[in-house]
């Protein structure tokens, strides 16, 4: 296995000190070359060296000023770093450049309403779910802002499409709130939704989670679509219904 398919998997298993020393050194040897500032980047990022997770976003950015991907990740990080207006400014840039990825709504929307900004986030959500219908986390995910604007039965009818779309039957509704701080402690590693986790108490999951978990909350939403649903069903079959 080469050197980049170690790190790598140390990145993957969460060994990420281990990674670190591995992406270190073949960025001494190749310091311009994408793919290794990248996942750097994110190894950072998880670790808590945000400055320097930054810098090696901001060196993506020169080397492709027009990569969306590049854009949202560094978004991220400034989020993290609760430079939220400088954040939302980037998922603009992004979406700018990949109008018809419904993902690019739907990080939009995850920042907004982490910023106070509940009926932008809605529209959001609503684009994202206008380009992909069976998106069950965006409709979970604007469930939980309606919620928030006392708009209960849009609420419900929110979840409801999330829950079919998903294929969960719950026993029964209870008043939606975020998860306990327990519940988000005991999230598996697989924790690439956390719309239920992370969206309805921030204060309170800032305040329990170590800030790699925090990271997770924050920044999977963003970046991996392709487990988002399955994560949402486990969430739902194990927490007794949305949250």
């Amino acid at each position: 296995m080469s050197d980049i398919n170690q790190g790598i998997s140390y990145y993957k298993e969460g060994k990420f000190e281990e990674a670190l020393v591995i992406f270190d050194q073949l960025i001494i040897q190749s310091p311009k070359e994408p793919v290794l500032l990248l996942h750097r980047g994110r190894i950072l990022s998880r670790l808590g060296k945000l400055e320097a997770s930054l810098t090696d976003f901001n060196q993506l950015i020169e080397v492709d000023n027009f990569n969306p991907d590049y854009i949202s990740d560094r978004a991220v990080v400034l989020h993290l770093m609760k430079r939220n207006e400088e954040a939302l400014k980037e998922l603009d840039r992004a979406l700018n450049l990949d109008p018809n990825n419904p993902y690019r709504y739907s990080s939009r929307a995850f920042l907004k309403d982490r910023a106070g900004d509940l009926e932008g986030a809605i529209a959001d959500y609503e684009k994202a779910i206008e380009l992909d219908p069976e998106d069950a986390v965006s409709y979970n995910n604007k469930g939980i802002v309606e919620e928030k604007l006392g708009y209960k039965k849009r609420s419900k009818e929110s979840f409801d499409k999330a829950d079919n779309l998903v294929g969960y039957q719950p026993k029964e509704y209870k008043s939606t709130s975020a998860p306990t701080k327990k519940e988000q402690t005991e999230l598996p590693e697989k924790e690439s939704v956390s719309s239920t986790s992370s969206i309805g108490n921030e204060e309170k999951a800032e305040n329990s989670l170590s800030f790699q978990n925090y990271w997770k909350t924050v920044a999977k939403v963003l970046v991996d679509k392709g487990t988002r649903a399955e994560f949402l069903a486990f969430i739902k079959s194990k927490f007794g219904g949305k949250k």
